[in-house]
């Protein structure tokens, strides 16, 4: 089952995001890498604001599950416009970190039911069957080599819970 999903996955990489997916094997690093793809820009200019860029820049390894530009669209109108305020830098940075895995996880090694704890804090939970799913979040694109770590494409925003 696993492997069907990852080689449906795989197929849906090869149509779909052809560019992105042939990573310049590994030489880039997690921003760099983003910033190429082109459809992470809200990602990239919420890590700013948040003082995470060179965080990402740095040795690593990290896993990110990235949302696109559209994931951080489907949120509540005004949500993106709050979070980059100044005065909400904390909680911005909250809800970044909570998207980082220490660590370079890769698809192969998620299995249904499994938890990892965030750079947050708090952990997240994948599921694995016919799309692999982090939290409330699908996978659409996975194992984005970095240099220092690895990518996971996520088609929404997951949130950490409310402690």
């Amino acid at each position: 089952m696993l492997r069907r999903t990852f080689m449906t996955t795989a197929a849906l990489i090869t149509l779909g995001t052809g560019a992105f997916a042939a990573a310049h094997e590994s030489t880039m690093d997690i921003v760099d890498t983003a910033t190429e793809a082109g459809t992470f820009t809200t990602l990239l200019a919420a890590a700013e604001a948040a003082d995470l860029v060179e965080t990402l820049k740095g040795e690593g390894p990290f896993t990110v599950f990235a949302p696109t530009d559209d994931a951080f669209a489907a949120l509540p109108e005004g949500t993106v416009e709050s979070l980059l305020l100044p005065e909400n830098k904390d909680q911005l940075a909250a809800i970044l970190t909570y998207h980082v895995v220490p660590g370079a996880v890769m698809a192969a090694d998620l299995t249904d039911g499994m938890t990892a704890t965030t750079v947050e804090g708090q952990d997240v939970t994948f599921m694995v069957g016919d799309t692999v799913m982090v939290n409330d979040a699908t996978v659409t694109t996975p194992d984005i080599a970095a240099s220092n770590g690895v990518i996971h494409v996520i088609d929404a925003v997951i949130m950490p819970p409310a402690e």
